[in-house]
């Protein structure tokens, strides 16, 4: 579906409610009353054949008595009236309903026949089974909540009924206010990501929270996200955090892709920031909606108690907060104003006597300091001096919360005396909290909001510079194992196609029986001191589990005899399993390096995922891996690295060099290559990868594809973050001028103010419908931060000079049908074939993406747009509802 006709259920201005009722404690009644009650001031009209009447208000028997086209339905009657009920107020005019009624199932088949009532209209359906819609800016309560929300600027969406109308409870006694509540009920149509791709754009909406218990559509649902934490804080609870993990499959990694650690990766790459609790979701909202996105989130502590001080470090630490380092200079400037007695270290212990005059002092020097990022300001109250009085020099030195640009947050402990300061704090704009515990929470709100925005304006590549990569030797390798019927590779194979990605792997020899691996030992022995002899066996994924790897071989009769033992313990353990040969290779020794491992997955919600961790036998015991969704750079690996406890041990200690850090990278983008690649990659797993100062090699890999679709071609469709579309850059001439096409990334933000600027006005009425003097970063942000999926743009700019010159753009429905069009051209270059070529670029790609229809919506008094379309095909048609408007379709299949 679309947000399309969703405006309607958003912003209604009248409202009919089917299955209104005057019974007592009936759902009919109660949500009549709370949308009557709740001062809606549209219009309200109950629908029930069985009342003339119900509350003074005329009752109308069905929709076409109706006196008006309702702008939302409310149905609240049987189920098997929905699909009859959905059908006429289709026909009367309606776009859009909120469901409350439950019993609307895939098994009854009144689900469906809901869903082909609304479809030829396009008509927008929010539940079934849901308590329904509450838009408290235009005083609508559309359910059977027992209260209604205060009106404010943060939007909820909740998958469960009992947490909305809990959190509407909470948030009234906490003075938290709502822009748009959405129960969203069994989601049969209206789901999650309809409702982001909403709120993105509502500028009532400040932030969004939303509690989660399922992601029916991810690909939809991480696009619209995406979209939405752009531009304004997400927060999300998702259920189910220890909930058992599948299966586990043929690798570890398998084993190790909990769905849990898969969707914080998702909502990471989203830039969604994810919290535990249901209080922790408006906690977080007000926190991060204050401030814009850190590189870092290194605390300076001022407190008049040096308890509160150390207890604030212990929270900070247990929220895996840092600590910051003050400098040299900083230490000197507060050695200069404070007492001797001061704690002369982070935190800044001012003394139990701080006058207002020593807060300010001590808070200017820490927000002044070069290695501080966040300034947390704490008061203990004492009798020798004022909480309100501190506050009020604190709140004196903040603008909308900051001080030189840095967030302050405020901790005014205890109750009766300290609840004055922090009214003070709160009404200067501050960020107060009541405990050292909430404080820290916020910072590593404010330090783990960063990191996704962080990874959110990430645009890896479809074809990665950095990866050398051999894909018709890894296409040829799968197609072998595919004719033989195989599903996994033999060690050797596998090796081989992480070697031509680049990964490096010890030479391996495959010998066919023990004399072969005699021989085999003899010819590695010559230039290594030992050798490994691992069993070959496609019926046997971890060899090591029946002692099927002998190490440390130093003669080459010896290598025979474990060949031998290897064979005896396979047919002991496993009689049934072939043994194909074994496979010989240097024994690698390398004291001084990490055993790692690294993977690939598949998700059964979000598709292909990467694993990052400590490696070796005892990997699941560790525990110690990270998953990230490719596609990867060299920024989000070094995240993924970040995440585990070995990513620290890799950067050096004791007698130990720092890793090879790059090479590791390396390998991650090079396995991140090798899913954009092969869809049809089920696992990967390379343990042990071993890494030190002189780089990566890996020792041991296996890998397991799907025989039918090894011919099929990337990027892989199973993504879930499509990867920047590198293959549709191209070069042309139109007129005297080359230029290069390519799609929009994030960055070309900066390129709008430039190319606006050469567009004369009534260019831009032209491509906007209707005037525009200007342009907000909100928008600017939406028109350059694409999901290369469901929204696509291409620029063209100057090959001489880099100036952008034209811009075509793509806004596709999410089920890939049809797709809107945009093509905006610099006013001193029109008429030259640029335009042309653009549109030709766009048409070219967008056959090339499935979709069955372009069209675009223009001015009838934009003559040159309309000339050319016709030109190239399009059928040009008077817009059907909007007079003055043209359509231009053109049919692609």
């Amino acid at each position: 579906m679309t947000i399309r006709n969703l405006e309607h259920a958003f912003a209604p201005k009248s409202v009919a409610v089917f299955g209104a009722s005057l019974r007592a404690g009936s759902v009919g009644r109660v949500v009549f009353d709370n949308i009557v009650n709740g001062g809606f001031e549209g219009d309200i009209w109950p629908v029930n054949p069985k009342y003339s009447q119900v509350a003074g208000r005329r009752c109308y028997a069905k929709a076409a008595d109706l006196p008006g086209i309702p702008d939302l339905g409310v149905i609240v009657t049987p189920p098997e009236t929905v699909p009859g009920i959905v059908r006429d107020l289709a026909e009367k005019g309606t776009r859009a309903a909120v469901v409350i009624t439950a019993g609307l199932t895939r098994e009854n088949g009144l689900r469906q026949a809901m869903l082909d009532a609304a479809k030829p209209t396009l008509f927008r359906i929010i539940g079934p089974n849901t308590v329904g819609l509450m838009i408290p800016p235009l005083r609508l309560n559309a359910g059977f909540a027992h209260m209604a929300a205060r009106p404010g600027n943060i939007a909820l969406l909740s998958q469960s009924g009992a947490i909305a109308t809990s959190l509407i409870d909470w948030a009234a006694d906490n003075h938290v206010g709502f822009s748009q509540i959405v129960s969203l009920g069994d989601m049969a149509d209206v789901d999650v990501g309809d409702c982001l791709d909403m709120l993105a754009g509502d500028m009532h909406t400040r932030a969004i929270v939303m509690y989660l218990e399922t992601i029916p559509n991810p690909r939809k649902f991480i696009s619209a996200a995406r979209a939405a934490a752009r531009i304004k804080p997400v927060i999300a609870i998702k259920s189910g955090r220890h909930e058992q993990s599948a299966k586990a499959a043929a690798t570890h990694t398998g084993a190790l892709s909990g769905a849990d650690r898969v969707v914080d990766a998702a909502l990471l790459r989203a830039g969604i920031l994810r919290v535990k609790g249901l209080t922790e979701l408006f906690d977080a909202a007000e926190t991060i909606a204050r401030f814009a996105p850190l590189k870092r989130a290194r605390v300076g502590i001022v407190t008049n108690g040096g308890g509160a001080g150390v207890l604030a470090i212990d929270q900070l630490v247990d929220c895996k907060g840092e600590l910051a380092a003050f400098s040299a200079a900083t230490i000197e400037r507060l050695n200069a104003m404070l007492p001797q007695t001061w704690s002369h270290a982070n935190p800044v212990d001012i003394i139990g006597d701080a006058p207002p005059k020593r807060y300010r002092a001590a808070v200017e020097a820490v927000a002044a300091d070069p290695e501080t990022d966040v300034v947390l300001v704490m008061n203990c109250p004492t009798g020798l001096s004022s909480p309100l009085a501190a506050a009020s020099a604190v709140a004196g030195l903040t603008r909308e919360g900051m001080i030189a640009g840095k967030p302050i947050l405020t901790c005014w402990l205890g109750e009766h005396t300290a609840r004055e300061g922090r009214l003070t704090l709160q009404d200067a704009g501050l960020a107060s909290f009541e405990t050292p515990a909430d404080a820290a929470m916020a910072v590593s709100y404010l330090s783990d909001w960063s990191r996704a925005q962080r990874a959110l304006m990430r645009t890896p590549s479809s074809r990665s510079e950095d990866v050398a990569s051999d894909r018709e030797a890894v296409l040829a390798i799968f197609r072998q194992v595919a004719s033989e019927g195989r599903r996994m590779l033999t060690e050797p194979e596998a090796k081989a196609a992480i070697s031509a990605y680049g990964i490096p792997v010890p030479e391996t020899i495959v010998a066919r029986s023990p004399v072969a691996v005699e021989a085999a030992a003899g010819r590695l022995l010559k230039t290594s001191e030992q050798v490994v002899v691992k069993l070959l066996s496609k019926a046997i994924s971890h060899k090591s589990d029946i002692g099927g790897v002998m190490l440390g071989i130093a003669t080459s009769a010896a290598a025979g005899d474990a060949a031998r033992s290897i064979e005896a313990r396979v047919r002991k353990s496993e009689p049934q399993a072939d043994i194909e040969g074994y496979a010989v290779q240097p024994m690698v020794v390398r004291k001084q390096a990490q055993e790692l491992i690294l993977g690939i997955s598949r998700d059964p919600i979000f598709g292909p995922t990467i694993l990052f961790g400590a490696g070796g036998v005892a990997v699941e015991v560790m525990d110690d891996t990270a998953i990230a969704l490719p596609p990867l750079d060299d920024v989000l690996s070094g995240d993924l690295i970040r995440q585990t406890r070995i990513g620290r041990l890799l950067a050096g200690f004791r007698d130990r060099k720092p890793a090879d850090r790059q090479s590791i990278i390396a390998a991650l983008n090079s396995l991140s290559q090798m899913i954009i690649d092969f869809p049809c990659l089920v696992s990967l797993d390379i343990n042990p990868l071993l890494a030190d100062a002189e780089g990566v090699i890996a020792l041991d890999a296996r890998i397991e594809i799907e025989p039918e679709r090894v011919e099929d071609a990337g990027p892989n469709p199973a993504l879930a973050i499509r990867p920047y579309p590198s293959g549709w850059e191209k070069t042309f001439s139109a007129g005297d001028t080359h230029y290069k096409v390519r799609p929009i990334k994030p960055a070309d933000i900066a390129l709008y103010p430039e190319f606006l600027a050469r567009i004369s006005p009534d260019d831009l009425r032209l491509r906007f419908l209707s005037p525009h003097k200007s342009f907000s970063d909100q928008m600017l942000k939406r028109l350059t931060q694409l999901d290369y999926d469901r929204n696509m743009a291409f620029v063209a700019l100057e090959t001489s000079t880099g100036a952008p010159a034209g811009i075509s753009r793509l806004s596709c429905d999410p089920d890939h049908i049809v797709a809107e069009y945009a093509l905006l051209v610099r006013t001193d270059l029109q008429s030259h074939g640029l335009g042309w070529e653009l549109l030709r670029h766009l048409v070219n790609y967008a056959k090339a993406d499935g979709i069955d229809r372009i069209e675009g919506i223009m001015l009838g008094e934009n003559t040159r747009m309309l000339v050319m379309c016709r030109e190239f095909g399009f059928s040009i048609r008077h817009h059907p509802s909007e007079p003055g408007l043209v359509e231009a379709i053109l049919e692609l299949r």
